[in-house]
């Protein structure tokens, strides 16, 4: 595994010389023997006369063991060669350090410190003037030593892990620069390490290792620091019973709950900058392990965000909840995302859609379904995963009549299925994409604009004839907007001859009661006719945000004639929501709107919005890279 460093090495010089003082893992006694012995041993087997030769592929790179690494240690390298390597020039420190040999790349921040000793008294500073104001003169010489640790890495790592591991050298740099000015502690430790290299020079160099490891608490950090990446990549280190250094390799520590994801810190933060305040956490530890990742000055925050935890609530509701501002809950929940203890979903509810992750390990021998049956006492992993075999939400395995603890259950087993990412959520986006057909484009588009009573859409004899409404406020307003059905209409001249036919038979009579009714039915039509000119000409303006196509397919959906409905359709497309970048979550969120009236929208104009499910790609981009 690329992740894994090979070896950490410790290298110190001063106005001395330059050391190698320390180098984690080294070599055990014996080992370079029993690597050969196997090999002896092949080549003095008789071979069989039975056997086919094994031909190399030519399209496939021939594998090799590499000559500089042995079972994932560093080997090839004489100590004196890496230690006059990286002690380098005070032109080089405090900047990145990268040097790649054969198949291994060094990485590390060469850190240069400046060391004030003790003053020295001078001799000659004990005769004093009879003032007595002289005092003791100290002859100090302002002295620098180099401090580098250097992580020998796979030369195959990708640039990310070497961007983390030389982050950790540089914060190991500072910590024991800090140390040094502090209490001199670098000082004291590299004394400890050189007077053991002096008094144990007969012994093999292992030996010598194993020693300051015993004798040296900064050679024993050095070790925790490289077994924590090899294991877990989280380590947590007290550096002189006083300075605490926490670090997380991401690429390692994500693979503990999704063995071979390999997950780069630009995929996170990519992750995190699309972090919303309707976004919810779900915590992949226990309470216990949280600890770990925060340094002591940050737990109170932290325990006051978990304290309000609720996989079921939003980021802004438990913001709300622990009383942080929702800048604060961001920053805690991403460096919990980023040292693998929690990660992003949608708050759990009844409309939430999911399905089998396509590279959950559900075979027979998963540890996993030991681990769920322990869990969860007398259920099966198989049996409650199929509900999921097919995108299903919650609410249609559930019923009003079942029982509330068995909700309960249910949403539990939801949660440990998605700590595990054996599902995964899928969300409804929306695609504005009207139709290409213009069969009954231009007719549909002549027979709305030519509704009854418009005068624009009429010729001058027609606006002079009232056969044709001209003048006529009655039949401008006694028949309703056209509603178009299969787009087929009646022609033109058979609705003008029914609105004279209707014009006709409500002529006044010569009673005064038929005059006191049409009296009253000529103002309530005049009331509707000015509302129905008022939709119509807003109905225009809100048609000009789209194009001619656009338009035409618009207007062949009988919701279009609603101007309600029509506004809330041009205002989520200027939006830009109808672009397959928002889910439905998205959307009514920032637009504060329920899931009934976003669903009846998009049913009504079904002809032209294109819905489909899919997975969040910001938050399912860190665990899709392999």
């Amino acid at each position: 595994m690329e992740v894994n460093p090979l070896a950490v090495i410790l290298v110190y010089f001063d106005s001395k010389g330059d050391r190698l003082l320390y180098r984690y893992p080294y070599q055990p006694l014996g080992q370079t023997l029993k690597l050969e012995e196997p090999h002896e041993e092949q080549s003095n087997k008789k071979r069989n006369p039975f056997a086919v030769a094994n031909t190399d592929d030519l399209l496939q790179t021939p594998t090799h063991q590499n000559p500089s690494q042995g079972q994932g240690q560093l080997q090839g390298f004489a100590d004196d060669v890496l230690s006059a390597l990286f002690a380098v020039k005070p032109q080089l420190c405090n900047q990145k350090f990268e040097l790649k040999l054969n198949d291994v790349r060094f990485v590390s921040h060469p850190t240069l410190i400046s060391v004030v000793p003790a003053a020295t008294p001078n001799p000659a500073s004990n005769q004093t003037t009879s003032s007595g104001t002289a005092s003791t003169v100290a002859v100090v010489k302002k002295q620098q030593m180099l401090i580098n640790i250097v992580f020998a890495l796979h030369a195959q790592a990708s640039y990310s892990i070497v961007k983390c591991y030389h982050e950790l050298s540089k914060r190991l740099g500072l910590a024991l620069k800090f140390e040094e000015q502090r209490s001199g502690y670098l000082t004291e430790q590299t004394a400890y390490m050189a007077r053991t290299h002096d008094e144990q020079q007969q012994q093999p160099l292992e030996k010598i290792f194993e020693l300051i490891a015993e004798r040296c608490s900064l050679a024993q950090a050095l070790k925790s620091i490289c077994n924590d990446l090899c294991t877990t990549g989280l380590l947590s280190t007290t550096l002189n019973q006083n300075l605490t250094l926490t670090f997380c390799l991401p690429a390692k520590a994500h693979q503990l709950h999704k063995k071979g994801s390999m997950v780069d810190p630009e995929t996170i933060d990519r992750c995190l900058r699309a972090l919303k305040p309707y976004h919810g956490m779900l915590l992949l530890v226990d309470f216990a392990e949280l600890l770990d990742c925060v340094p002591p000055t940050g737990a109170r925050m932290l325990w006051q965000l978990v304290d309000a935890y609720n996989p079921l609530i939003s980021l802004q509701s438990m913001a709300s909840n622990a009383d942080l501002s929702i800048e604060h809950v961001y920053k805690l929940v991403s460096h919990l995302v980023y040292w693998a203890k929690a990660t992003i979903i949608y708050p759990l509810c009844e409309t939430n859609v999911y399905v089998i992750a396509p590279d959950a390990p559900l075979h027979t021998k998963s540890h996993l379904v030991e681990k769920f049956s322990t869990r969860f006492a007398g259920m099966s992993l198989f049996e409650v995963i199929s509900d999921f075999s097919l995108p299903t939400s919650i609410g249609h395995l559930t019923t009003p009549l079942q029982q509330p603890a068995r909700q309960g259950i249910l949403a539990q087993m939801v949660l440990w299925m998605l700590q595990h990412h054996l599902l995964m959520q899928l969300h409804t986006y929306v695609q504005f994409m009207p139709s290409d057909d213009d069969e009954f484009g231009d007719s549909a588009s002549c027979t709305h604009t030519q509704m009854p009573g418009s005068c624009d859409n009429l010729t001058e004899e027609e606006q002079d004839d009232p056969q044709h409404g001209g003048g006529s406020m009655l039949s401008m307003s006694s028949q309703p907007l056209p509603m178009p059905v299969n787009n087929h209409r009646r022609p033109l001249t058979e609705d003008h001859d029914s609105l004279a036919s209707d014009n006709i038979a409500v002529q006044p009579s010569s009673s005064h009661k038929s005059n006191f009714s049409m009296t009253a039915s000529l103002s309530t039509d005049n009331c509707d006719s000015l509302d129905s000119m008022e939709d119509e000409q807003k109905l225009k303006e809100l048609l000009q945000v789209f194009n001619d196509a656009d338009r035409a397919a618009i207007r062949r959906i009988p919701a279009s004639l609603n101007v309600d409905d029509l506004s809330l359709l041009v205002k989520l497309y200027q939006m830009g929501y109808f672009k397959s970048e928002h889910h439905l979550e998205e959307i009514m969120y920032f637009e504060n709107l329920r899931r009934s009236q976003l669903l009846q929208l998009l049913d009504k104009f079904r002809d032209v919005l294109i819905i489909y499910e899919t997975e969040d790609p910001a938050i399912a981009s860190m665990y899709n890279n392999k």
